[in-house]
């Protein structure tokens, strides 16, 4: 019935131009639970902590919404709350959403996600999470291609292995890898199996330094120095929050970073193979705007990013005096310049 209702209601007020000022949401605080009385579908957005790739995610699915007829404001209107990197927020966050009866909510990272779908399980509120690597890990959905119940998405799942192999195509010489990662965030502990499976097969040792909070990344950073000859910084929303201490140390002592995010490179580490996490948020936007126009989420399958693309931050490699094979630069977009 929820879903009937969205669609009509969408519908309408596409068809209508509803009028009204676009919303302007501040962190924590929240905006009027009352405010969709106007008629506007009302669509709480939750994100575990502000940095460059989940913002970017986050203002791609609020402009491919505006693209498919859906604006914040408009025909819709957009509650947008962080976390702040904190997961009791998190679920805070999720439970005030099912509270304020909102019609649909979008999940950025791992950790909103499930604190969303924990908080809906007695109240099948439509649900789509987005920037989540492994949503089967982390218990978000069943089966990838029909997940069936309330709950569908986008993942910003990259193979591992593509991107650890940019220290051979690189020409690096590289053999001990360190990677920094939260043991509590479910994504990574998944994550960490690939990286050690692909280890393996390139003939690389990786090196574990694991945080329990952005202040212990810098600390874990400078603990590698000396015992790795590269770093490899993956999707970890703890991480991210401190990584460009560990961009820093990294080109203070010539360990090249590979990473797994595009945002990472634009920061300062040398390269990635990987996905536009605006491009990713829009991906994300298209599934929503299906579920407005009355597509069932258990019918939707969990989807991915299929353009993904070699950048190189060039003044890193200045930094840390490499000589990049010609006809990797010529095919890398470059950054940094």
């Amino acid at each position: 019935m929820r879903r009937v209702l969205l669609a009509c209601l969408a519908a309408a007020l596409v068809l209508a131009g509803c009028g009204g000022s676009a919303s302007q949401p501040q962190g924590t605080s929240g905006s009027d639970p009352s405010s969709g009385s106007d008629g506007r579908v009302r669509i709480g957005l939750t994100q575990i902590v502000e940095h460059p790739a989940l913002d970017a995610t986050r203002q791609g699915i609020i402009d491919g919404l505006k693209d498919a007829g859906y604006e914040d404001g408009k025909q819709i209107e957009i509650d947008f709350q962080s976390a702040q990197g904190e997961q009791p927020v998190a679920q805070q966050i999720a439970e005030k959403f099912v509270a304020d009866k909102k019609d649909l909510i979008i999940a950025i990272a791992t950790p909103s996600a499930q604190a969303v779908v924990q908080a809906t399980r007695s109240n099948p509120i439509p649900v789509v999470f987005s920037a989540v690597t492994d949503p089967l890990s982390a218990g978000l959905v069943s089966d990838l291609q029909k997940p069936g119940g309330h709950v569908t998405g986008t993942s910003d799942l990259v193979p591992v292995k593509i991107q650890m192999e940019l220290f051979d195509r690189l020409g690096l010489n590289v053999t001990n890898v360190g990677v920094i990662y939260n043991a509590g965030e479910a994504n990574s502990v998944a994550l960490m199996k690939d990286i050690k499976v692909a280890a393996e097969e390139l003939g690389l040792n990786i090196v574990e330094a694991t945080v329990a909070n952005a202040t212990e990344v810098q600390q874990a950073a400078q603990s590698l120095v000396g015992r790795v000859d590269g770093f490899y910084l993956i999707t970890d929303n703890t991480l991210a929050q401190g990584v460009q201490a560990v961009i820093d140390i990294a080109n203070t002592h010539k360990i090249p970073a590979i990473s797994s995010v595009d945002s990472y490179v634009e920061q300062g580490a040398l390269a990635t193979f990987g996905l536009d996490y605006y491009l990713h948020g829009r991906l994300t936007a298209e599934v929503v705007a299906e579920i407005l126009q009355g597509k069932d989420p258990g019918d939707l399958p969990v989807r991915y990013n299929e353009d993904l693309s070699l950048i190189i931050n060039t003044r890193a490699v200045e930094t840390l005096g490499l000589d990049i094979p010609a006809a990797v630069l010529e095919e890398a977009r470059k950054v940094g310049e």
